[in-house]
């Protein structure tokens, strides 16, 4: 990675991942740092951990913090939030869509939108038909996406991501390694990360 990069690695269904996907890019931009947008499944992670669920789901008490406590942030941030009927939400389609349009000038508008279905507006992000109205609203050539996003390729892709954040130490999200290889954990750290990144970047 340039000195000046950021992975930026989340999920769909990541409750904080909702904040940092909605957050990142303007913190970015003003920070002189460029993303590299790394979504991946939290579930295989999780199993690696030996849990069948997310943490927020097992145990009670830390699940109920977590939905206080994403309320006052996302008023914090000005963000809207209404809890999602079902925690969390299968994000393999939306993950893969992501993934085949990396590179591409539309992907973070589709993940902010993802995440605006799944955290603000209470909808089944898992449903094929609710991401072809996302890409749908965004203009997109819903079917070629789709097709691609359905290949062989990228299904192997993803799961190859989804690999190497368990290889690198990943085990929640959102996460992001910079550079030199530094791991910061949570919505909180994002602002520390980009400054990571940019205080090293101006080192000789």
């Amino acid at each position: 990675m340039s000195k000046q990069t950021l992975e930026f690695w989340f999920e769909f269904a990541s409750s904080y991942s909702y904040l940092s996907v909605m957050r990142i890019e303007p913190l970015a931009r003003a920070a002189g740092v460029t993303l590299k947008w790394r979504p991946f499944l939290l579930g295989p992670v999780f199993l690696s951990l030996g849990w069948n669920d997310s943490p927020f789901n097992i145990y009670p008490p830390k699940g109920r913090y977590m939905w206080r406590d994403l309320a006052r942030l996302a008023g914090r941030y000005g963000l809207p939030l209404q809890a999602p009927s079902r925690f969390p939400r299968n994000g393999l389609l939306a993950a893969r869509v992501a993934l085949a349009g990396t590179e591409e000038a539309w992907m973070a508008d589709f993940c902010r939108a993802v995440m605006r279905a799944n955290f603000a507006e209470d909808r089944d992000i898992a449903e094929r038909e609710v991401i072809r109205s996302i890409l749908s609203a965004l203009a997109l050539p819903v079917d070629d996406i789709l097709a691609r996003a359905e290949s062989p390729e990228i299904k192997l892709a993803l799961r190859q991501q989804t690999e190497r954040a368990g290889e690198i130490g990943l085990f929640g999200a959102p996460s992001f390694v910079t550079p030199d290889g530094e791991l910061f954990w949570g919505n909180d750290r994002l602002e520390d990360a980009l400054e990571w990144v940019k205080t090293r970047a101006a080192t000789p």
